[in-house]
């Protein structure tokens, strides 16, 4: 599989997936994940997640709500999580094959490409 940038995936749609494709291996995932800053490899290179830590508990669920619309609209659900109030997680895998393909990385894209209010350090 060749690596894509964060601009070439956020181009296209992710494909519904039933099953039957390999994951990537973890050599893909990681170069892959060059592209997509701040991402990284959880669950034994099944998933990828990033995290930030937003102003407030409703900037937290704001950017949730913007995730979900990008998810619903290409079809791939992400798993959200927040923590302390503002500290927010995404994290991606495609449940069919058990690990990662091309869908989570469309999606990385899409949501690195949402604004987000973070906190001031």
């Amino acid at each position: 599989m060749a690596t894509q940038t964060a601009e070439q995936l956020t181009k296209k749609k992710c494909l519904p997936c039933e099953g039957g494709v390999d994951p990537y291996s973890p050599d893909e995932a990681k170069a892959q994940l060059s592209n997509h800053e701040g991402w990284y490899l959880t669950h034994e290179g099944q998933r990828i997640r990033k995290d930030w830590k937003v102003k407030n508990f409703l900037a937290g669920m704001d950017f949730f709500q913007k995730c979900a619309e990008v998810a619903e609209a290409d079809g791939h659900h992400p798993d959200l999580h927040i923590e302390g109030y503002r500290n927010v997680s995404v994290e991606l895998w495609t449940h069919a094959i058990g690990g990662l393909s091309e869908n989570d990385f469309i999606l990385a894209a899409k949501i690195d490409q949402l604004p987000i209010e973070l906190a001031s350090k």
